[in-house]
Order: C-alpha cells, then sequence, then structure tokens
C-alpha cells in the first residue's frame, strides 16, 4: 500500500463535460498545502516519502509563438524543500490561479511507500533516464511478470518506458512503433490485474497518464480546477484541511459542494502543450477505453444466464462433483471431498468458485522476499504477516480457512474483529464461535481473535479524523462503517490467553496489538452472491431479471459506495487492504455460472442468500 498525490499548477486545463463535475451549489473555501498532503499520505505509507517536482516552459527565445516548444525538466527533492515561494503558493491555493498562468507549469509528484514487495527499499516517486516520472499504489498480482524478489512498482516502471507515445492527445495517425515488440500506456495499465491507482508521466509525448483500475479497489480522490483554486490535484486521500469545516456532519442532500471527488474507474491522459493563440501552458483531458477485452466484459458484467427455465432450475441445484465423476471418469477436475467418514457432495459450480478463491488467496497472501528482511529482527514463530477482518460470518470464515491452507504453518494469524457493544455485540458472538471452529479445523495454526473494544460516544477526534479519510463521502452511514473500518484495521485490542485446560470460564484477556501488514477483507462478497436484504426485496418485486439488475448496479457502482472509502480507512494504519472477492478471475467464474446456481432466494434467509459460497464453506470446513 501507497500513497501518492499530484499537483499541477500554472497550466489551463481544458476539461470534457464528461470529464468536469459541475455543481450548482457554492464551492467551499479550502486549503491543501504540499505538506498536509504529505502528513496524510505518511500515514499510508511508513517506510519510505518522497517528491519530484517536473518544470515544463516553453522557449520564448524562439521568432514566434508558433515556432515555441515546451522543454521539461525534473528537480529533485532537496531543490523542492528549498523553494519556498513554490509551496507558500500551493499551501494558499495561488500556485495555478488563470491570472497567473504564463511560460511555465509546475508538476509535484508524491509518494509514500508501505513495502511490501522487492529486496532492495525503494521511494517514490520513480524516474527514469529519459525523464519518466511514476507514483504508483497497487498490486501486479498477474498480467505483468514479476519476480519473487523484485518490486512490482520497479518493473511497472520499466514497462511503461518501453511504451510508444500512441494514444496520446497529441498523437495521429497509426503506431510508428507497430510490430516493434512496443506497447500504449493504456494498454500496459489495461493487462494489470490486480488493484492500481497510477500516476504516470511520459517524457516522449509530454503527457501525464492517471487513473485507477476498473473496480476502484485503490483510492484516487481528484480535484478538477475551479475558480477558486485553478490547481489540478490528485491524492490517494483527503488531507484533514480538506474536510469542509462546517457545525454539523454533511449529509448527502445536495446543498454541498466537495472540494474532492472520487475520480471514476479508468485511464485518462492529460497532454501538455503551449498555447499557440495566447502562448500559455495548456492541457486537455482525455479517457481512453480499456485496452483489455477480458476486462470489458467483467465492466459489463454480463452474466451467462439469470432466467431460468423450470428444468433448469429444479435439476442443475442436485448438480454434484459426484455425477460429474461418474459421466467423465478420467477428468482430473474431478475432486472428491471428504470430512471425516462422511463425503462432501457439492456442485461443479462451487468447486470453480473455490478454485478461484484460493488461487486469489495464494496471490494476496504469497510471502514475497521482502519478508526476509523481517525474520532479521523478529522471531519467525511471532511473526503475523496477514491478517482477516473478521466477523465470524460466511465471508470471512471462508477468507481465514482459505488463508490457512496458503499460509506457511509458521506463522499466525490474526482474527481482527470490532465491537461497539462489548462481548454482547453479534459479530463479537459469532467471532468467538467461528475462531472456535477453525481452531478445530486447523488446530496447529495460531489463531489470535483480536477484540478492539470502542465506544462511539468518546471518539470525538477519532471521528473528525475519519471524516477526512471517507472524504468525499459524506453520509452517516459511510461514517459509520469507516470508524469500524478503521478501528479494526488499527489491530489495537485485546486477546485470550488459552490455559492449559482450554477452559473458556479461565481465559485472560491481554492486550495486543496486531502487526500484520496484509489485511484480507471480504468486499464485494455480498454484491456478487445477493447478499443484502435488498436483492431479495428485488427479487420479490421483479423476479430473476430484478435481481440481475440490482446485483449488476451493484458491483458497478463499487467503486464510488464502497472501494475508495474502505481502501483509505484501512490504508491509514499503514496497512494494505487486499480483497479475494474482486480478483478478477473470481468475478469471470461467478459471472459464468447461471444465478439461480450462485443464490435461491426462495430460501430463508441464511440459506439460499449467498448460497454458491455457503456450498464452498461446506468444503473449506
Amino acid at each position: 500500500m501507497c500513497g501518492i498525490a499530484l499537483i499541477v499548477s500554472g497550466i489551463r486545463i481544458d476539461l470534457s463535460p464528461s470529464t468536469l463535475f459541475q455543481s450548482p451549489n457554492p464551492e467551499p473555501l479550502v486549503t491543501v498545502s504540499v505538506d498536509d498532503l504529505k502528513a496524510a499520505l505518511r500515514r499510508r505509507g511508513p517506510d519510505s516519502l518522497g517528491s519530484k517536482k517536473v518544470i515544463l516552459q516553453y522557449n520564448k527565445n524562439l521568432n514566434s509563438v508558433e515556432d515555441r516548444e515546451l522543454v521539461c525538466e525534473v528537480i529533485e527533492d532537496a531543490e523542492i524543500e528549498n523553494d519556498q515561494s513554490y509551496l507558500q503558493n500551493c499551501s494558499n491555493g495561488k500556485a495555478g490561479n488563470y491570472n497567473q498562468l504564463g511560460n511555465i507549469g509546475e508538476l509535484q509528484f508524491i509518494g509514500a511507500t508501505l513495502q511490501l514487495r522487492g529486496l532492495n527499499p525503494i521511494i517514490q516517486p520513480f524516474v527514469d533516464s529519459y525523464g519518466n516520472v511514476l507514483i504508483y499504489n497497487g498490486e501486479i498480482f498477474g498480467g505483468i511478470h514479476v519476480e519473487s524478489d523484485r518490486n512490482d512498482g520497479e518493473v511497472l516502471m520499466q514497462t511503461l518506458a518501453n511504451c510508444c507515445s500512441c494514444g496520446s492527445n497529441g498523437h495521429t495517425g497509426p503506431c510508428s512503433v507497430a510490430g516493434h515488440g512496443c506497447n500504449s500506456v493504456p494498454n500496459v495499465f489495461s493487462t494489470i490485474k490486480g488493484p492500481w491507482a497510477i500516476i504516470y508521466w511520459q517524457e516522449s509525448s509530454r503527457t501525464l497518464w492517471f487513473g485507477r483500475d476498473a473496480f476502484g479497489r485503490r483510492s484516487l480522490v481528484v480535484h478538477w480546477p475551479t475558480v477558486k483554486d485553478s490547481r489540478f490535484l490528485l491524492s490517494s486521500v483527503s488531507p484533514f484541511s480538506s474536510v469542509y469545516q462546517s457545525s454539523d456532519f454533511e449529509v448527502e442532500n445536495g446543498t454541498h459542494h466537495n472540494f474532492w471527488e472520487e475520480l471514476s474507474c479508468g485511464i485518462y491522459s492529460l497532454s501538455m502543450d503551449a498555447s499557440k493563440l495566447h502562448g500559455y501552458l495548456a492541457g486537455e483531458v482525455k479517457k481512453h477505453e480499456w485496452g483489455n477485452a477480458m476486462l470489458s466484459e467483467l465492466i459489463k458484467w454480463e452474466r451467462v444466464s439469470f432466467n431460468p427455465k423450470p428444468d433448469e432450475l429444479h435439476g442443475s441445484l442436485n448438480e454434484t462433483l459426484e455425477g460429474q465423476r461418474h459421466r467423465h471418469p478420467a477428468s482430473s477436475d474431478i475432486v472428491t471431498f471428504e470430512s471425516g467418514p462422511d463425503q462432501t457432495m457439492v456442485s461443479l459450480p462451487a468447486h470453480n468458485v473455490l478454485s478461484a478463491l484460493r488461487k486469489s488467496v495464494i496471490l494476496r497472501a504469497s510471502q514475497y522476499r521482502i519478508f526476509e528482511a523481517v525474520r532479521c529482527y523478529s522471531r519467525q514463530e511471532e511473526h503475523v504477516p496477514v491478517a482477516v477482518l473478521f466477523s465470524g460470518g460466511l465471508d470471512s470464515m471462508i477468507l481465514s480457512a482459505l488463508l490457512d491452507e496458503c499460509l506457511d504453518p509458521s506463522y499466525g494469524i490474526d482474527l481482527l474483529n470490532v465491537s461497539f457493544d462489548g462481548q454482547s455485540a453479534p459479530d463479537r458472538i459469532s467471532a468467538k464461535a467461528g475462531v472456535k471452529e477453525l481452531r478445530r479445523i486447523a488446530p496447529l495454526r495460531r489463531w489470535k481473535l483480536v477484540e478492539i473494544d470502542s465506544d462511539l460516544s468518546k471518539l470525538t477526534l477519532e471521528m473528525k479524523h475519519v471524516m477526512s479519510l471517507i472524504n468525499p463521502a459524506n453520509t452517516y452511514m459511510d461514517l459509520n462503517i469507516g470508524v469500524a473500518l478503521w478501528l479494526a484495521a488499527s489491530g489495537d485490542g485485546w486477546v485470550s490467553e488459552r490455559p492449559g485446560n482450554n477452559s473458556d470460564e479461565d481465559q485472560q484477556r491481554l492486550r495486543y496489538k496486531s502487526e500484520a501488514r496484509i489485511v484480507l477483507v471480504g468486499s464485494g462478497a455480498d454484491e456478487q452472491c445477493a447478499g443484502y436484504g435488498r436483492h431479495r426485496t428485488k427479487y420479490r418485486c421483479g423476479g430473476w431479471h430484478g435481481l440481475n439488475e440490482e446485483m449488476k448496479l451493484d458491483v458497478q457502482r463499487i467503486w464510488k459506495r464502497n472501494m475508495g472509502r474502505d481502501d483509505r480507512c484501512i490504508a491509514d494504519n499503514g496497512k494494505e487492504a487486499r480483497f479475494p472477492f474482486l480478483d478478477e478471475d473470481v468475478i469471470k467464474v461467478l459471472l459464468d455460472i447461471p444465478l439461480w446456481e450462485v443464490t435461491n432466494l426462495d430460501q430463508p434467509s441464511g440459506t439460499g442468500d449467498k448460497k454458491i459460497l455457503r456450498e464452498v464453506s461446506a468444503i473449506c470446513h
């Protein structure tokens, strides 16, 4: 997990109607300084913090405006820190006001790193010999090969350096290097499997590329230029200073214009040039199509089938792997699951989902070579590299059981559980039952249920801090969810020591803080498997078609309603959230299954909802 930010000033940016957010409400007076951004980003990336500034200037010594060209220079950190006039201008929002637009433009890149991959320490921004600059927040789990001892940001930088200028606003005509092993920036972005938010300066085309993955699994908020602050800003998180100061928390009611907004998922470019008419620096924002056909299909979220015929509805529900094995005895894909003397019968779709989820958890729990350094400073038997946000419910139980399969048995697993009502909270009760079951099925694993207790009435300062994290989300529901996620990710709570006789009554609670830097989260399971109460309502009113449309809506807006907020609240603790249910291959496998195999809302709550995951859970346990 990293924190990244960009400040563009001194450049007049032309925004297309589809890009610019127009609000009829008054624009708030907000001050966002470089120091504010650095402080907020450093909480996300505690291992290193760096910045680079790109200076753009057109050559005024040429004979005519038409002949003027842009020259570019990358300034190192120390030079930026000594540029007090620039910092002052940025802090008061004047650096890019239109009345100050001239022949100098400035792009300041800031990167804070939580390093989870690579043998050698890295500091962002990445800068190569060509003058390209990259700040990157994400994980490459596929699409681009990354050796186990390499940092994926460095590999991405090398890959992007080989890209042509095709796709930038200033490029016209066919690709000049087609067939020569080169690729375009949008195609490289589209190739990445895994969560990402990227800001990249391509020197050869004088183009700034930026964006976030198709499901918004990494936060990136944007401030589009306005009359009061004409800078263009991108950041992983809004600093506390940019929270609109009011006596009450703003609820979504259409009366408040936010300084920040969630950047829509996608790939964008901002091409720089000198205005031929007026001689000032100008830039044009353009949104690009995804360059990956499979990814485009996932975004459309078209299910293979969602309206069953009567024989399909009743016949396929009884389809089991055992039946498949009888018809295809030579098939290597058929697996028999056993639990003691009993054989578990499970549908073939559930087996496919389990396989995809297991692979997803393996990728997200892999111990890259970076952990070799950790073992030098702590005993391996005490090291806990991965934790799970744990309610004891279906989704977190599946993730915990699969994590146990994938993680080296010498490591412990922390299960992070938040309660605002002590031991009587439903999630605390289910969590205790869940960890008891996990200890039964995996008795050799060191399971720690980290009980994080809090009282909402005593969280005044914490609430204000979380308000800045959830921004631009601004409802009480967002705040309540954000606080719970923020507290859970902190890992600061209590664990119960199990005495020799394993008696629950004699357990002693001890203070404990989880040091796991990776946190598995079950986001996406309810949206894809009909786990919300509104899904049952839609099914009653609109049948299978209505249910399918509601689920599609949930998945296609998850970037705005959930992912950015959740990423910001978890990452503020210096932890990286990973979402196995939102792996591209898991999404594809679920879409390839008929809807009636995924859920059966004719059955009672707790039985038919998320039916496919209940079958997966039966195999795991």
